[in-house]
This record gives C-alpha cells, structure tokens and sequence, in this order.
C-alpha cells in the first residue's frame, strides 16, 4: 500500500504525517517474523522491552521512547492493517505502553504490546487486561476487507468480559472490525440506545446487558481447517469401543471438512437405545473439530421462549438458552448437542419448541428475541440424540443425516467391561490391577446379570460394585488380592 501524507495543503497543517505502509495477514499469532508492526531502528538499536507512547495525532506517525535521556521518536514503517485503528486510538488517549521487539534488518518488529501505569497516563477502560483482551481479538481476526477499510476508515478494537459502557465504547472503537457488518450496524444502535437520556433506565440497562452478551463472544468466520483423520481416528478408537459404522460415518464427515473447509449442510443424529454412548459419541465429534460444545436438553423444555428468549419490553426479559449457549462458548463456531430430540415437540400451549429448532439448523441465522439482531449460525455443527426416532418429526428430521446406534452384543459388553470400565474404576480408587481379578466365569455372569438392560450403564456401576467391594475386603480382612467367581458375582447382585 501507498505512504499517505496530509501535511502538504496548509488547512491540513494539523493533520498527522502517515508514515507507514499497511499490510495485511492473517496469522492468528505475533512473533518478531510476523509482528503487529516494525519502527524505524536506522538511527538506534531499540531495546527488547521499550516503554513509550504513540505520538498525538498531530505529529508524525511514531512511537517516543522513554530513554534516560528523555523522549525519542522513531517512525512506524510498517503496520498490521487490523491494528491501525488500535494505534491511532492508542495515541489519541496517551496510553503508556510497553512494546516487545526485536530489531531486524528492515527495523524493530513490535510483537507485544502492554499497557503500564506510569506517569499519570489514563487507562482503557474500566477493566485491566483490555488492552490484551482487543490485541487477542485483533489477532484471532481476519485482515479487514477493502470494502470495509474504505466504509469506516475512523472505526476503531478486543479476552475478559466487557460489562461496563465505557470498556464496550473502547472496543468498539478499536476492534469493531472484527464484528460481522449486521452485528456492528446493531452494537451501534444499543451503544446509542445505552448512553441516552431520552429512553428509560429499564431500557437502557437491556441495552448494554445485550452489548455485554455480544461483544464478548469471538465472531468467527466459517473456514475450517484442515483435521488430522489418523488423529481423529484415534479420539474415536479412545472413547468408543466397537461402533465401526458409527466411526466410519465421522471419518467421512471429518474428510468432507477437509475438502470444503466448512461443515456439512446437515448435522448428526445419533439414535438407539439409552446408555449406547450417544452422548459420548457427541463429544469425541466436538473434541475432533477442537470446538466448544453446549447441550439442549429438549426434555427440560417445554416452551419455545425457554430458547428464543423474551422480547425487551418486559422488565424480567432476557435471553434465551440458544443465545446464553454461544455467550458461555464465548465464540460463534460451536458444536451443539441436543439431547432426547424425540423429545422437541411436547410443547405446553405456547408453541412447538421443534419449530424453533429448525432455524437454528438451517444455517441462515437465529434471531433471539432479547438480542433483537440475526446470529450467523453458519459454524454450529448440530449433533443430536434420540431413544426413539419414530416421534421426531419429518421437518426436523430432514436436517440431519441418521446414524443408527444398535446395543452392544455380549461379546462387546464383556470387552467393555473388562479393557475399558473396570480399569477405569480401579484408577479411580487406586487399586492395582493385581489386587482384584475378575475370572472369565465371573465375567460372564456380570453381563448375564444386565442383559435384558440396555447400553453399558448398568456395566460400569457394576465394575463400581465390585471394585468397591474388593477394596472392602483388602483393606478390613487384610487380604493382598480378591479373586471374584460367577458365585460371588451373584452373591454380589442378588
């Protein structure tokens, strides 16, 4: 990019002197090879950690050095684009800082920047770490459009919560970039809505509680990066035993991410009978896509306000579960799990709770009552469990692609037990693998004892039972080690 000067025209006289170029990037961390930006260094070798601040506007674009001989300046050459508006800010308000740097051939490239308290310079905002909280943001960004350059070159950048009216003006001010357009457009309406005198206190303070909500959540865009199969993989042979179906449909998801870079157009609905591990299987998928997750429990929900939240002209309103899921993510990628889908439709007179769902899995947005701005739902991934397939209905069905888990046959059940629960709980108590054995006939009257039960859950309070009971004996009969047989086993159970 070009060097822009205003100093020429004498109306411009007060005008600062651009003296940087601006490119742009977007690496997701700083380093002295990627820095957030590089100060002239030709006159003098600027020390690792520098203290200073951004020269008033009015001046040359430069950072003054606090040295012992008093302030030097040094002109900034090169800077992030998604920092431009952070540093103009930076100055504006004389923020002393602390710059990280390593000097270079081409200058001192800047890395970290950190706000200090010395001599009388102004904070922030309301809330320490700010200052880190708009450089994570920043980076975490994509390099902003030239659309967006061009639209709003004034507008100004963001990790702790922001609550106070002063700390959201600060962000918006300096990483209001990072917000998707429709989201920026609403910050703006509500910060005026939150700072007026012309409106109710009531009104005012859902104003800012809503801005509070919004601008701590991180709105990603909706590439995904590559994901290791082999590692994924992995995950899945850790937590699930068997499911080979079940793996290979996942595997095949993960490979689709890799191709497109976006999820699939339909979630997972995993349905069989309780205690199969759907849930689990839920959070190996969310564990792969190194996403947050958060549950519906469709169980617990009878009223479709419970979701969508209720509207700001009642004093009590607030937002609904889907809106507080992606504020507790703190980011708009995140996977959701939706237990007992079947589930959805026992509405109580106020509507369908199933109806409101279908929004949310169309990937076109959701709109929470409370918020009152369309949430881009393009980077949630649905993932839902169900008991019962017949009683969820076609529409929703329709939005994800089925995978049917059956329950585990006897041979399964005894490997479970045995290579995956009851080592598991041994850990747990501390007990050694030699001070409890477990023969092959009492094995099979374990998982005799719970075959007309479904799933494993029944299994592992079993390895529970006699893990606890063998931790009885060795620690009050003073025995080295309990050998169970098929007739403790039922001794055990009856």
């Amino acid at each position: 990019m070009p060097v822009f000067d205003f100093s020429h025209s004498p109306a411009d006289k007060n005008k600062p002197v651009c003296t940087y170029t601006v490119f742009k990037t977007n690496v997701h961390s700083a380093s002295p090879e990627q820095p957030i930006m590089v100060l002239d260094n030709s006159q003098k070798e600027w020390a690792h950690h520098s203290n200073g601040v951004f020269t008033n506007p009015v001046k040359r674009t430069a950072f003054e050095f606090q040295t012992e001989h008093g302030a030097v300046s040094a002109d900034i050459l090169r800077i992030d684009a998604r920092f431009t508006s952070l540093l103009a800010w930076l100055g504006e308000n004389h923020i002393n800082v602390r710059l990280s740097g390593r000097n270079l051939a081409e200058g001192y490239a800047v890395y970290k920047i950190r706000e200090i308290a010395y001599g009388g310079g102004t904070k922030l905002s309301a809330e320490d770490g700010f200052l880190q909280f708009m450089i994570e943001r920043l980076l975490a960004s994509d390099a902003p459009s030239d659309e967006i350059e061009d639209e709003d070159a004034e507008e100004v950048g963001d990790n702790m919560r922001l609550t106070s009216l002063q700390s959201i003006t600060d962000f918006m001010n300096c990483a209001g970039k990072t917000l998707p357009d429709n989201i920026r457009l609403w910050a703006r309406r509500n910060l005026a809505v939150a700072r007026s005198g012309e409106v109710s206190p009531e009104e005012r303070r859902h104003a800012q509680r809503a801005l509070s909500i919004m601008m701590n959540i991180q709105w990603k865009n909706n590439y995904f990066e590559s994901i290791d199969p082999v590692e994924a993989r992995r995950v899945l042979d850790e937590e699930l035993y068997g499911m080979e179906k079940v793996k290979q449909r996942i595997i095949e998801t993960i490979i689709q991410i890799n191709r497109t870079h976006t999820l699939p157009a339909y979630g997972l609905l995993l349905a069989g009978p309780a205690g199969t591990g759907k849930s689990q299987v839920a959070y190996a998928v969310a564990r792969i896509l190194r996403l947050p997750w958060t549950t519906l429990d469709m169980s617990s929900i009878n009223d479709p306000e419970q979701l969508t939240g209720s509207s700001r002209i009642y004093t009590n309103a607030k937002p609904g579960i889907i809106m507080e899921a992606f504020s507790a993510a703190g980011e708009s990628n995140l996977v959701f799990i939706i237990n007992e889908l079947d589930k959805a439709a026992a509405g109580k007179g106020n509507g369908n709770p199933a109806d409101v769902l279908l929004t949310l899995l169309d990937n076109l947005g959701f709109t929470d009552n409370y918020i009152e701005c369309m949430i881009p739902t393009a980077g949630v991934y649905p993932i839902a469990t169900a008991n019962d397939k017949d009683q969820i209905s076609a529409p929703l069905m329709s939005r994800f692609a089925v995978i049917d888990i059956p329950d585990y046959t006897f041979e399964e059940k005894k490997v479970i037990f045995s290579k995956y629960a009851l080592p598991k709980v041994l850990g747990r108590m501390g007990l050694r693998d030699d001070e409890i054995i477990v023969s092959e006939e009492a094995l099979n009257a374990v998982v005799n004892q719970f075959m007309n039960t479904t799933g494993i859950r029944d299994l592992e309070q079993a390895a529970e039972h006699l893990a606890a009971n063998a931790l009885y004996q060795i620690e009050v009969n003073h025995v080295k080690s309990v050998t169970f047989d098929a007739e403790m086993v039922h001794r055990l159970f009856a």
